[in-house]
């Protein structure tokens, strides 16, 4: 906060503007900001890393991975979002507690289950009541993490198990006729030339994980719409310092600039990606490459 801004009621015009968007809830926005990105930061390659481990896996000639890997893409992708975020995290968050609560509480004689209600240990609880704040929102976000990158996981196994079959088999048959063995086939052959097939696939996910960060107020996380709504609202003077009417539309059209320039520069990175790609290989974007050259 600025120097002049100890007396609000003093202020008009742009002094009174700047001082309002320096209050400490609005470094919590722009905090949110950055929580937002480092979300998507970290959970693309998760989500691409957990895809390609289920589309590996339906692959697979062992069958009980072939099932797992197909139950995993059919399971996620058929359960709506909002309900899978609602329930799972807190299926896992119990998970976690009742395992710790096995280790830590042997000796417990209560059941875990009383009604409606998980009851265990003060010791086995996630986080302790005791730890501090940080410690309670990076648990928090950890979930966010790990529960977004399930859910994407099995839409990215689809596109890169689609893609996987897009790859001519003639090519990996072609490599095994050379010596090569499966696996050294599906890393040089298959694996290298997928990545141009799943691409368009990709960027099309990667568009709707930046569009679900809202849903990360379903997982405790206060992301920036959570803030543009508290902030937005009308403020009465004897609540705050800084009165003002209803002003949700300003908010919520911020929200709305920084999300679509933020696709913006995504669709350019992306295609700049898949132009490297797609050169010299024997596929549509690359065939139009050819000709633009010639």
């Amino acid at each position: 906060m600025f120097s002049y801004c100890t007396d609000p009621s003093t202020l008009e015009g742009l002094s009174w503007l700047s001082c309002y968007l320096t209050t400490g809830k609005h470094v919590n926005l722009y905090i949110s900001v950055f929580v937002v990105l480092t979300l998507l930061a970290i959970t693309a390659p998760v989500a691409l890393l957990f895809g390609f481990g289920a589309a590996s896996a339906a692959r697979s000639r062992i069958l009980p991975l072939r099932w797992f890997g197909k139950g995993y893409t059919s399971i996620v992708r058929g359960v709506p979002d909002i309900a899978f975020f609602l329930f799972f995290v807190i299926a896992l968050d119990q998970a976690f507690e009742w395992m710790r609560h096995k280790v830590k509480c042997p000796d417990w004689d209560q059941p875990i289950r009383q009604g409606i209600d998980f009851v265990v240990c003060d010791a086995a609880k996630l986080p302790l009541s005791t730890s501090p704040q940080w410690v309670h929102e990076t648990y928090g976000f950890f979930l966010a993490v790990l529960t977004f990158s399930i859910v994407f996981g099995a839409f990215a196994a689809n596109v890169l198990y689609g893609a996987m079959r897009a790859v001519p088999r003639a090519q990996i048959e072609t490599a095994e006729a050379y010596g090569m063995t499966h696996r050294q086939a599906f890393w040089r052959i298959l694996v290298p030339q997928m990545w141009v097939y799943a691409l368009p696939g990709l960027s099309n996910l990667w568009m709707v994980l930046i569009k679900s960060t809202p849903l990360l107020f379903l997982l405790g996380v206060e992301d920036i719409v959570y803030w543009a709504r508290e902030l937005g609202g009308t403020k009465a003077a004897k609540f705050t310092d800084y009165p003002h009417p209803n002003w949700h539309v300003w908010y919520f059209a911020a929200l709305l600039v920084f999300y679509l320039c933020f696709t913006k520069v995504s669709e350019v990175v992306l295609d700049r990606i898949m132009t490297r790609l797609t050169k010299g290989q024997a596929t549509a974007a690359g065939e139009a490459q050819r000709k633009a050259a010639a």
